[in-house]
């Protein structure tokens, strides 16, 4: 095992408070929050106790000001423990930095505050029913009245979408613009024509809420818009490299646990009256796949340093997200296959890590759009 040299011992005593509270507050729960397609809304009270909401918000609004490790212990927390139901990851490293970044000081007095403290959850509603990954092709809209903006449309797989209390809605101000007419707005739940439409029900993550959000006619005043007018496609293209980031770092998280999963499984699982561990085809197995984990992990860790430095660019970004989430679903299918018929049993944590990886390779832009941006690179002038 290669050592790993980024983190320092007081992100290593942090990941030990970490996986303390996960392995109290959550792992016990969490088969019944799968059954019931959430988690207990007070487990995000507790996390904000702990200060394991948003630790990079800035001080002077309530947060620590810590850096994206952080962030990537409690990601790798939650990976190597197969917790596919707190949205923590969403919240942390991708809603509430928009408002970080872009907020009015007015917004952010407003709302992070309660975002650190787990009394709001934030969600972002960017794809719609007929426009999957392609950002500029969405239609609800925001059309300016007075002092107000109306929206209308629909949004689909809102991550948080149940439980949120604010949704960063992707609309066109200008539905004539193109990507220029494309802005961000706060909706907050319970406004007046805005609905959440039932709880969705997915192949994996289970315990991860995720649901259809109904826009009509709905009146937000003009100081919900985040940032400036015609400005959220530029929001969200730099945002989401540290989303498809975040999908690399928990891959391969997941890919290591259930790697040694398996090693100990094969080990105690008999055939033909001796281990399967004795058999060449699973140390061959294991030995590809504890390779390739490697050199995964490398780079992984490689682009975590970068984009501590703010140096990570999104076409890096976005080989992370492709090549991790490919390794990932292929590790996971090669232990489920050492497991046997157990492996198909959803009470083996690697038949619940089959499932969850699934989507790693369509959400934050499917893998196909990832090859999009990395080609376009390597054939620009």
């Amino acid at each position: 095992m290669i050592p790993r040299t980024i983190f320092e011992p007081e992100h290593e005593q942090f990941r030990e408070s970490v996986r303390k509270f996960l392995e109290t507050h959550v792992v016990p729960y969490h088969d019944q929050w799968e059954k019931d397609g959430q988690v207990d809304r007070n487990l995000w009270y507790k996390a904000g106790e702990m200060g394991f909401l948003a630790p990079s918000v800035p001080e002077e609004y309530g947060g620590m000001g810590l850096n994206f490790l952080y962030n990537t212990v409690m990601d790798e927390e939650m990976a190597k423990l197969g917790l596919g139901g707190p949205g923590f990851a969403l919240h942390n490293n991708i809603t509430v930095p928009y408002l970080v970044r872009n907020a009015s000081e007015a917004q952010k007095q407003k709302y992070l505050p309660k975002c650190l403290s787990g009394e709001m959850l934030v969600a972002i509603a960017m794809s719609e029913p007929g426009t999957g990954s392609d950002l500029q092709g969405i239609k609800t809209t925001a059309i300016a009245d007075g002092d107000e903006y109306v929206i209308n449309g629909s949004k689909t797989f809102i991550s948080n979408g149940q439980q949120a209390d604010l949704v960063i809605v992707v609309c066109k101000t200008d539905p004539n613009a193109g990507a220029k007419g494309i802005s961000l707005l706060l909706v907050e739940a319970g406004t007046p024509g805005f609905e959440k439409g039932s709880n969705l029900e997915k192949i994996g993550l289970k315990a991860q809420d995720t649901s259809e959000l109904f826009f009509q006619d709905v009146r937000v005043p003009k100081e919900n818009l985040l940032g400036e007018e015609g400005m959220g496609f530029v929001y969200l293209m730099q945002e989401l490299p540290q989303e498809r980031f975040m999908v690399a770092t928990m891959g391969t998280a997941a890919m290591e646990s259930i790697l040694q999963q398996t090693v100990d499984y094969v080990k105690e699982r008999k055939a033909f009256g001796q281990p399967i561990a004795n058999f060449q085809n699973t140390q061959f197995k294991l030995a590809q796949m504890d390779a390739e984990i490697t050199a995964m992990r490398v780079f992984v860790d490689r682009c975590l340093e970068l984009h501590v430095q703010g140096k990570l660019d999104a076409v890096t970004a976005s080989k992370a997200k492709m090549l991790a989430s490919d390794l990932q679903c292929k590790v996971i299918d090669e232990c489920l296959q050492l497991h046997g018929g157990y492996g198909y049993m959803w009470e083996y944590p690697v038949a619940r890590a089959y499932a969850d990886a699934r989507v790693q390779r369509i959400y934050g832009g499917t893998n196909e759009v990832m090859k999009i941006i990395i080609s376009r690179e390597l054939l620009a002038d």
